[in-house]
């Protein structure tokens, strides 16, 4: 089991979300669609030769954001992660992805 945590933009939030979850992600026992969602303000600089889908090359840029977690099974872990960069507006997406213990050793 993994722990898959992204940051995206308001404008995308349901879009993103919806994409993992048709891929698989966010299935807790007898739920789907299960996440955690919060909002924040996200900060970053494109640099020379980035492609933003926001700001400005060499411009500091501040966007709300939301972090969003949901797990997803090892079966569906790369399908999951190809299906949020793919719906995802950043050309380079922050993201974690946590393998999760599933029972104590």
């Amino acid at each position: 089991m993994y722990k898959l945590g992204f940051y995206v933009p308001a404008s995308h939030l349901e879009a993103v979300k919806q994409a993992c979850f048709e891929a698989g992600a966010g299935r807790i026992g007898d739920y789907d669609n299960c996440c955690w969602q919060v909002e924040g303000v996200g900060q970053f600089r494109p640099l020379a030769g980035s492609e933003p889908a926001i700001g400005s090359i060499g411009e500091l840029e501040r966007v709300p954001e939301y972090r969003v977690e949901m797990v997803c099974a090892d079966t569906v872990a790369k399908t999951v992660l190809a299906a949020m960069i793919a719906a995802h507006p950043y050309e380079q997406p922050a993201l974690d992805l946590v393998e999760l213990l599933t029972e104590l050793r």
